[in-house]
């Protein structure tokens, strides 16, 4: 089969490698239908996140299940699926709490020895603990299914940001970040209730797509400017909810500049290059409170799924170009020059 393979820093391929297939009984086979290119694997891509020569990658992808090992009880071939950016096994202790990012059991897409999700096929361990069933008629509804595909990271990761935040019905939120997960945090904001979302960017496509998804308020200052301008638009308070979705030392230490005193942070973006710029004497003294992580998709798919499916949550919006298999290092190209947010991956 083809899959998506990383050589060196900037040189993506799309190579001829060995079949996914079943190796264990708790695996299933998925054909990839849609995948996408993420935020995070341009760390790699600019050679600030180490990969092995020839490794897979890819880590956001739905498909049909063409074979399930002799102990996956819940798939059977010709299952439409969504899976999360890990596999977890769905039984230990960390699952039980929601928490499937930490399974003893689990892992990453394009780790060494597995396959990515930029291919045609995934073997996925752990399937009955995975994967997610979708509706069969989704396959035909192809703004329905690049929906679909955003829970399989993004929207998840931004659903992640606002529950470490404490949006709540009635909060002012702030998202620091116009990457498809910050956009995917302002949809989070406004699906839990905020009553004013204030986008932090600069490049008015994105920004376009962050008041369709529910920001009231668009800051397109950075640094000393952009806390000015939020302290301006909140009585000089402060928003009650911050989501942090970019990780590098300047944007969290935007965040806890515009965080109201008493407020939270929901951090998602995944750290790199720099020191935090956390100084935790200043939110101590202003009881401000920092939850996030790497979000455990898995324990918020069904509940998404279900909005996705009844049309309440669109965030279809967040992928702005489509390529091909052949196509995947131009989309990483367009990525990198920000020419492109989200590129989807049709093989």
């Amino acid at each position: 089969m083809r899959a998506t393979v990383i050589h060196a820093p900037h040189d993506i391929r799309v190579e001829q490698v060995p079949d996914a297939a079943v190796e264990q009984p708790t695996d299933a086979v998925v054909r990839v239908l849609r995948a996408c290119i993420c935020g995070s694997d341009l760390w790699a891509y600019r050679g600030e996140a180490q990969r092995q020569p020839g490794q897979r990658i890819g880590h956001e992808f739905l498909g049909v299940v063409e074979e399930a090992g002799s102990a996956v009880s819940g798939f059977r071939a010709g299952d439409l699926v969504v899976a999360p950016f890990m596999w977890s096994d769905g039984t230990c202790d960390y699952c039980a709490e929601g928490l499937h990012t930490s399974c003893p059991n689990g892992g990453f897409w394009g780790s060494v020895g597995f396959d990515g999700g930029q291919g045609e096929a995934v073997r996925v361990p752990q399937a009955d603990g995975t994967l997610v069933k979708l509706p069969a008629d989704a396959v035909s509804d192809d703004h329905l299914l690049t929906g679909l595909l955003a829970l399989s990271d993004v929207m998840g990761t931004g659903h992640h940001a606002a529950l470490g935040a404490g949006v709540r019905p009635g909060s002012t939120v702030a998202v620091v970040g116009d990457g498809a997960v910050g956009l995917c945090g302002v949809l989070a904001a406004k699906r839990l209730g905020a009553e004013r979302i204030i986008a932090l960017g600069r490049h008015t496509a994105r920004t376009d797509i962050a008041k369709r998804f529910g920001a009231t308020d668009v800051v397109a200052e950075r640094g000393e400017a952009a806390e000015a301008a939020v302290r301006e638009l909140t009585r000089g308070q402060g928003a009650h909810a911050v989501i942090e979705a970019v990780g590098t030392e300047q944007s969290m230490r935007t965040a806890v500049n515009i965080t109201r005193d008493g407020g939270a942070i929901g951090y998602v973006g995944v750290p790199h290059g720099s020191g935090t710029g956390l100084d935790l004497g200043v939110m101590f003294d202003r009881n401000i409170t920092l939850r996030g992580g790497v979000a455990p998709v898995r324990a918020y798919l069904r509940e998404l799924l279900a909005d996705v499916l009844d049309g309440r949550v669109d965030p279809a919006p967040v992928f702005d170009r489509t390529v091909g298999l052949d196509d995947v290092p131009a989309g990483y190209r367009a990525m990198d020059d920000r020419s492109a947010l989200k590129v989807l991956i049709t093989p």
